[in-house]
């Protein structure tokens, strides 16, 4: 019987070993990282709800708003009956509450109306390329200095503009000087703004192993850098004008088949195929941050005035791997 440990000389190997060949540990818990929540997300924020629903929740606002103003003119004509000092000020709180509604609809209106203005560029400037009509593409960039009149950040850019747009004689590097000139800083901006949702996606889910709380996550971060997208470039979306651009930008992913992520995303920041060596938590969370750059990178598409052209249009890999390198080591070779 041997007592003690066993020692084993691998000095006659023929072949040295090294941790690194070795194969990566099963992991019993599921299939390689799929970026599942971005996946769920994406289905949410683009589901679209049917015609009964829509008529269930128009009808039963209208019955719930109409219910609130009875009980609220009847407890402010209550109260002037019985305290009239009291009553005419709550009938003043409420005044100046409709006031304040009333306010916050116009702003919503002003808001689609913005993103309206944007989206009719987008396709003048689209249409301007197809024909190559250079009237029509001056047309677009005096729309777009007077877009962006108010906007300081702007001023050097459209200055610059004016001195030299009068040299282009073609419809398609006159776009491209506007762009180089007056959209170049809006996106950096912008890229900054996908960058910094996209760490923060692949760090929640990575470091939250709670039931759901990924997809929360993801879709409130997805959210808020889709409407920062759009203020970066002038769109300044409230409420109702930020879900609806939200869910046209998600549509487009869906529908494109681009809500999905393989190691190619993923294989400037870790090299090869060693995601599938990776925890499959942080696995997870890198895929979701990878797919939220792409999500950023069609949300510049439809908040952008003016289309891409050429090779300006943000590389998802290059926004990938500024956002996510510093999560990680950089792989050897």
């Amino acid at each position: 019987m041997t007592q003690g440990p066993v020692l084993i000389d691998l000095e006659d190997s023929e072949t040295p070993v090294s941790v690194a060949d070795a194969p990566p540990v099963p992991d019993p818990h599921g299939p390689p990282p799929s970026g599942q929540a971005m996946q769920i997300a994406a289905r949410v924020a683009a589901r679209r709800p049917s015609r009964l629903a829509r008529w269930f929740w128009g009808l039963a606002s209208a019955v719930i708003g109409a219910m609130m103003s009875v009980a609220a003119w009847d407890f402010a004509t209550g109260l002037v009956a019985r305290a009239p000092v009291l009553g005419w000020t709550v009938t003043g709180l409420i005044a100046a509450l409709l006031l304040v509604l009333l306010l916050i609809a116009l702003r919503e209106m002003a808001a689609i109306s913005r993103l309206g203005r944007i989206d009719s560029l987008h396709r003048a400037a689209d249409a301007a390329l197809a024909s190559q009509d250079l009237a029509q593409a001056r047309a677009v960039t005096d729309k777009l200095l007077a877009f962006y009149a108010g906007r300081e950040d702007t001023r050097w850019g459209r200055d610059r503009f004016r001195e030299r747009a009068g040299d282009q004689f073609d419809a398609a590097a006159l776009l491209e000087l506007a762009e180089d000139d007056i959209l170049a800083p809006l996106d950096a901006a912008a890229s900054r703004e996908v960058e910094a949702a996209a760490r923060q996606v692949a760090t929640v889910t990575a470091l939250v192993p709670l039931v759901l709380a990924d997809v929360a996550a993801a879709l409130t971060a997805n959210l808020r850098m889709i409407r920062r997208v759009a203020e970066v470039y002038g769109g300044r979306s409230g409420l109702i004008g930020s879900w609806r651009l939200t869910r046209a930008v998600f549509t487009h992913l869906v529908a494109t088949g681009a809500v999905a992520v393989g190691d190619d995303l993923l294989e400037p920041v870790l090299g090869g195929s060693i995601l599938s060596k990776l925890s499959r938590r942080f696995g997870e969370g890198l895929v979701n941050g990878a797919l939220s750059a792409r999500v950023g990178v069609a949300a510049m598409e439809v908040c952008r005035p003016l289309p891409f052209t050429r090779d300006r249009r943000p590389s998802v890999r290059g926004i990938v791997k500024r956002a996510l390198t510093g999560l990680i080591g950089r792989s050897p070779g």
